[in-house]
């Protein structure tokens, strides 16, 4: 087990870091190498923190009529080894007592939970390694259909005004028709550096793909043209903040944009906390 010691000291240093929060968020500098600007540097505030169910091995965040839906995977992609230890589900997340309603629950000894996105009065719903994925009434939660996933992987899931937009783990964002989730293009994420890897839980807010990088302790601001890396968040003191606490938690994932209130909302697997967020 790490020294309590040195927890204190990462998470007070770390935590001084976010506060100063790089300084000022001025556009960087060209990437000397290949002469590709170097993503801005985005600050942020912590306004609120809330309670989280930490049965809930969270895939995604997602906000649909004020209320703020969480998913969750089994939380193994091994069930040979380590088998269907939290639900394969979504549901509405309390921020007063951190329950979660569960609102759909799918066999997690078959399927292993994803991304969730809400459009146009439906729910659509990614799994891990199966290739299905399930779309559902919005108001009933009752399932509409199943349809193949256009990639090996589920992972994140959001949309804009005429797309879902998916993600596999890999560098690509896949933009789906709603209606017939035929694949229609493929968009690669790149910055200074080339292909960024490792795209997971995605939003779509003003313009923007907004994805955690898996892995990481970064949320990047993806343009959906290009794909483009326009902008970065470092939440490096959050992850430490939570791991003082328990050292044992799982990775940083999960981001739901609120537009009522122009923040953003931001968690990890078995995360006991949320973190609402303004950008500056």
């Amino acid at each position: 087990m790490k020294n309590r010691i040195q927890y204190i000291f990462l998470a007070f240093a770390l935590l001084l870091a976010i506060a100063c929060n790089n300084e000022d968020g001025k556009p960087q500098p060209a990437d000397q190498t290949t002469g590709v600007a170097t993503p801005d540097i985005i600050n942020f505030a912590i306004v609120n923190k809330y309670p989280h169910d930490t049965s809930y091995f969270v895939e995604g965040l997602e906000f649909y009529k004020g209320q703020l839906f969480v998913s969750s995977g089994s939380g193994s992609s091994e069930p040979e080894t380590a088998p269907w230890l939290h639900p394969s589900a979504f549901g509405v997340a309390d921020l007063k007592t951190g329950k979660t309603d569960t609102k759909v629950s799918i066999d997690n000894h078959k399927y292993f939970g994803e991304g969730i996105t809400f459009f146009h009065d439906k729910v659509y719903q990614l799994t891990y390694r199966t290739k299905v994925g399930f779309v559902y009434d919005a108001n009933t939660f009752k399932k509409i259909k199943e349809f193949t996933i256009p990639a090996s992987e589920g992972w994140g899931l959001t949309h804009d005004s005429a797309s879902l937009i998916m993600s596999d783990g890999s560098s690509n964002l896949y933009f789906l028709q709603p209606d017939s989730l035929k694949l229609m293009s493929i968009v690669g994420v790149t910055d200074n550096s080339g292909p960024v890897a490792n795209i997971n839980e995605l939003e779509y807010a003003n313009g923007y793909i907004y994805a955690n990088q898996w892995l990481t302790p970064y949320i990047l601001k993806i343009d959906p043209v290009s794909g483009k890396v326009v902008g970065k968040m470092d939440f490096t003191a959050v992850i430490a903040e939570v791991n003082a606490k328990n050292p044992e938690l799982n990775e940083f994932n999960g981001i739901a944009y609120n537009a009522a209130t122009g923040t953003f909302f931001v968690t990890g697997k078995l995360w006991p906390v949320i973190y609402e967020v303004r950008l500056q």
